[in-house]
């Protein structure tokens, strides 16, 4: 866990989706846009009673999110390929774009028009492909199910690699090395899932005030992302062969 300018910039984008994902469910037709698994869900229960509203949201959400995805996944190959380092800059600015076009629409009109639940799951996509992973372990910023699951995972590891080490007395070093590590990947899951957490009760408290124009905080944390990446960008070939297991 050596890259901590990487680690920040996961960590803060992470507290955006909280943000986004909580303002886009209490602003824009109670669905969530930062995960699929509840909208595919939505999907399935509006398919059954015939709620045809419901199935176009949701299913405008779920391809907006793959077509976000897809070219944030496209803009990383073709970066590589001409092996520019700064492309997160230019997915962050895509992202940014779909935020402050949404939050812009809260001061022109008090209606909700269909395309706003599309830019914000857009947005999100943009952000899930544009950091996938940090070294070995895999990354997802804009929903913590995986890294919940990662982390007990870990967890269990710990707990019985400490067992091993307290009952080995010679002192194996290598397992030493393994236990730090592991301590610290799981730190770090659990800083994720709190970071989530604090940005949907940031966003819930800020729409109350501001209604959408409270996306405009999140835009201010991309702004720090997109600083970060100017010293120190996110290294494409990582994000290029990151398995998405």
């Amino acid at each position: 866990m050596n890259n901590i300018p990487k680690l920040c910039v996961a960590l803060i984008l992470t507290f955006v989706s909280g943000l986004v994902d909580i303002v886009g469910y209490l602003g824009i037709y109670r669905f969530f846009t930062a995960h699929l698994t509840g909208t595919t869900v939505q999907l399935g229960r509006g398919l059954a009673v015939r709620n045809w509203m419901h199935v176009s949201l949701a299913a405008a959400i779920v391809g907006a999110f793959i077509g976000g995805s897809l070219l944030a996944r496209a803009l990383i190959e073709i970066s590589s390929r001409r092996h520019f380092r700064r492309i997160a800059s230019i997915t962050l600015l895509l992202e940014t774009f779909c935020l402050v076009a949404v939050a812009l629409e809260h001061f022109t009109s008090s209606a909700k028009p269909f395309w706003s639940i599309a830019a914000l799951a857009a947005a999100m996509g943009i952000q899930t492909a544009t950091l996938t992973g940090i070294g070995p372990l895999t990354v997802h910023t804009t929903f913590v199910t995986g890294m919940l699951n990662k982390l007990a995972q870990l967890s269990s590891h710990i707990a019985f690699r400490a067992y091993d080490l307290r009952h080995k007395h010679n002192g194996n070093a290598a397992m030493q090395s393994e236990q730090r590590r592991d301590c610290q990947l799981a730190a770090f899951l659990v800083g994720i899932w709190l970071v989530y957490v604090a940005g949907a009760v940031l966003g819930t408290w800020s729409f109350a005030v501001f209604q959408l124009r409270a996306l405009f905080i999140a835009v201010g944390f991309l702004a720090l992302s997109l600083a970060a990446d100017q010293f120190r960008p996110i290294a494409i070939r990582e994000e290029r062969e990151q398995s998405e297991s």
